[in-house]
C-alpha cells in the first residue's frame, strides 16, 4: 500500500513532505512487532498512526484497542489496564479483565503515555520486557501477547530528567519513534485543511461552505496554530456559524483568531508550580519596607539622644507600621476575595464547557487545554 491509498484510507488529508515521512515510517515498521513512540504536539492528528500500523500488521485481523492513560483517574488506571481479583478493592464485586488481556494478540494504543504514574509505567515496563503482568489482588502473572504503540505531546527527555518518567521505560517504548509536524509548519496543507473542513460542515448542514480571499489565505498560513489541526477545525466551525457573508477576508480572519498565543492554552498548573504574580511581588515590597523601617527605628534608638526626640521618632514609626500592617491586612482580603472569585470563575468556566459538549469530557478538557485526568480531579474539587 502506497501512501496516497494510505492518507485516503484514514482520511489523511495533507501533501507536507514531514507528513509524509512520518507516514512512511509507520508503514515500515508495521510488519514487525517492535513498540513504536508517536511524538507531536497535541492536535497534531497522532491517533491516525497506530491504526494505520495495526491495519497493516499481521495482527490486523485481532483485537486494536485505544487507552487514553491521561483520562483514567490515577486510582483506578491499574486496574483498567491490567484487570483485578474479585474483593481487592473497594467495589471489585467480580473478576475484570483489563485491557492488555483483552488485546491479546492484538495492538494496544497508549495516548498520552507521558501522564502514567511511577507505579503504572513500572508495571507497563514488566510488559514490555517478558509480556507479563499481575492483576490488581492477584498474586499469580499472566502473559500476553501484545504489540504496544504509545505517542505523547510532552518532552520526554525533560520528563525523564525531572522523575516523571522511567528512563528504562522511555528507551523500551522509543524503538522507533515517530514525529508529527505541527501544523504551523505545513505550510499548504493549512489551507487545504480548511476547504476540507469548510466543505465538511457545508455537506452537513447543506449551507454554502465558507471561503478565502488570497490574502485571508496567507494570513491563515501565518498563524501560529497552537493547537494544530484540532484548533483549525474548531476555528472553520466557527466561522461557517457565525458569518453571513460566505467570502472571508482578511481583516475578518485576523479579528476573529486568538491573539498572541504561541500555545495551546493551560487553564489550570500542576500543584507543584509556584506562579510568582503581582501579588506576591507587592507582599515582597510590603515585608521589605516593614523590616527596613523597623532597622530604621533601632538605628534611631541608638543615635538619637534625649527622650522627647526619641518618643517622637518611635510615634512616627510605629505610625508607619501601623500603616503598613493595614495595606497588609487589605491586600490579604483582596487576595481571599479573588481566590474566592477564580475559584467560583473555574468552576462556572468548567460547567460551561461541560454543557457545551453535552457532558463529553475529553471534548470539554480539549477546550479547555488540560488532560482529561486533570479535568476529572477538578470536577471532584468542585463537587460538579
Amino acid at each position: 500500500m502506497n501512501i496516497l491509498q494510505v492518507k485516503k484510507q484514514f482520511g489523511i488529508i495533507g501533501n507536507d513532505s514531514q507528513l509524509d515521512e512520518a507516514i512512511n515510517v509507520a508503514l515500515q515498521v508495521s510488519p514487525t512487532d517492535i513498540s513504536v513512540l508517536i511524538i507531536g504536539e497535541s492536535g497534531t492528528g497522532k491517533e491516525s498512526i497506530p491504526k494505520l500500523i495495526h491495519q497493516n500488521s499481521h495482527r490486523k485481523h485481532n483485537a486494536y484497542i485505544a487507552v487514553n492513560c491521561g483520562a483514567i483517574p490515577e486510582g483506578t488506571i491499574d486496574s483498567e489496564l491490567f484487570g483485578h481479583e474479585k474483593g481487592s478493592f473497594t467495589g471489585a464485586h467480580e473478576k475484570r479483565k483489563g485491557y492488555f488481556e483483552a488485546a491479546n494478540d492484538g495492538t494496544i494504543f497508549l495516548d498520552e503515555v507521558g501522564e502514567l504514574p511511577l507505579s503504572t509505567q513500572a508495571r507497563l515496563l514488566r510488559v514490555l520486557e517478558n509480556g507479563e503482568f499481575i492483576k490488581v489482588g492477584a498474586s499469580k502473572p499472566l502473559t500476553t501477547n501484545v504489540r504496544i504503540i504509545a505517542a505523547t505531546n510532552v518532552n520526554m527527555i525533560e520528563a525523564v530528567k525531572k522523575g516523571e518518567f522511567r528512563e528504562d521505560l522511555f528507551y523500551r517504548l522509543n524503538t522507533v519513534s515517530i514525529q508529527m509536524p505541527p501544523l504551523r509548519n505545513r505550510g499548504k496543507d493549512i489551507h487545504l485543511l480548511f476547504r476540507k473542513f469548510s466543505s465538511d460542515f457545508a455537506e452537513n448542514y447543506k449551507t454554502p461552505p465558507v471561503k478565502l480571499t488570497e490574502e485571508a489565505v496567507l494570513a491563515l498560513q501565518n498563524y501560529n496554530w497552537p493547537g494544530n489541526i484540532r484548533q483549525l477545525k474548531n476555528f472553520v466551525t466557527q466561522l461557517s456559524v457565525t458569518e453571513k457573508e460566505r467570502l472571508i477576508n482578511k481583516e475578518v480572519l485576523e479579528d476573529l483568531l486568538p491573539k498572541n498565543l504561541t500555545k495551546t492554552p493551560i487553564l489550570f498548573k500542576k500543584d507543584n508550580k509556584e506562579d510568582i504574580s503581582e501579588r506576591d511581588i507587592l507582599y515582597k515590597v510590603l515585608f521589605d519596607m516593614k523590616r527596613e523601617l523597623n532597622e530604621l527605628k533601632a538605628i534611631t534608638e541608638d543615635l538619637i539622644k534625649g527622650k522627647n526626640k526619641l518618643d517622637i521618632i518611635e510615634a512616627d514609626n510605629s505610625h508607619v507600621l501601623e500603616e503598613n500592617d493595614l495595606i497588609l491586612s487589605d491586600q490579604k482580603s483582596i487576595e481571599s476575595q479573588e481566590t474566592l472569585s477564580l475559584f467560583d470563575q473555574e468552576k462556572i468556566l468548567i460547567e460551561k464547557c461541560l454543557k457545551k459538549h453535552k457532558g463529553n469530557r475529553k471534548n470539554a478538557s480539549s477546550e479547555l487545554g488540560i488532560s482529561e485526568r486533570t479535568l476529572y480531579r477538578k470536577l471532584k474539587e468542585f463537587g460538579i
